[in-house]
């Protein structure tokens, strides 16, 4: 049996397109973003936390491992804010699903960004993000995904 918790892993049925999962890590206000690092791909672009989903993971499960990873919190991974799939040029698509995270233990610490921030939705527009959020981005500056904890129901949107 598959609990709420912990739903049935998504198989990569189509093994060209990756899935990956993102969080809305909320505080007073704020959402919690990275600045990629130097030297890797999309470099000193800004995006979410979060990371590929790995066989025979959750998008949950898979979240709670790459915030572990990147940021050292424990996380508890709340409702699925929406889902769209992007495609850059030359590139097999990505299955993109956010997350809030508005309950977690541990200071956010950072181990594998150039610089992370603290920042109110309205402001993202300022930044530079990763090509495959920016819609997402602009769609959460509008207030179109409201924060600070309120109940969400997933939107299934292309971005």
């Amino acid at each position: 049996m598959v609990s709420p918790e912990s739903p049935a892993p998504i198989p990569n049925l189509d093994r060209r397109q990756l899935t990956v999962v993102a969080a809305l890590i909320e505080r007073d206000g704020r959402i919690l973003i990275g600045q990629r690092a130097m030297g890797g791909s999309h470099q000193l672009k800004w995006e979410f936390p979060g990371g590929k989903i790995e066989p025979h993971e959750s998008p949950r499960e898979a979240l709670r491992r790459e915030l572990r990873e990147e940021l050292e919190i424990e996380a508890e991974i709340g409702g699925e804010v929406t889902r769209y799939e992007f495609q850059y040029p030359g590139k097999a698509p990505i299955q993109l699903i956010f997350f809030r995270v508005t309950q977690f233990s541990g200071e956010p610490c950072n181990i594998v960004f150039h610089d992370i921030r603290w920042e109110f939705a309205a402001e993202f527009p300022r930044y530079t993000f990763l090509d495959g959020d920016v819609d997402f981005v602009r769609r959460l500056a509008r207030g179109e995904f409201p924060t600070t904890g309120a109940p969400s129901t997933p939107h299934r949107s292309r971005p």
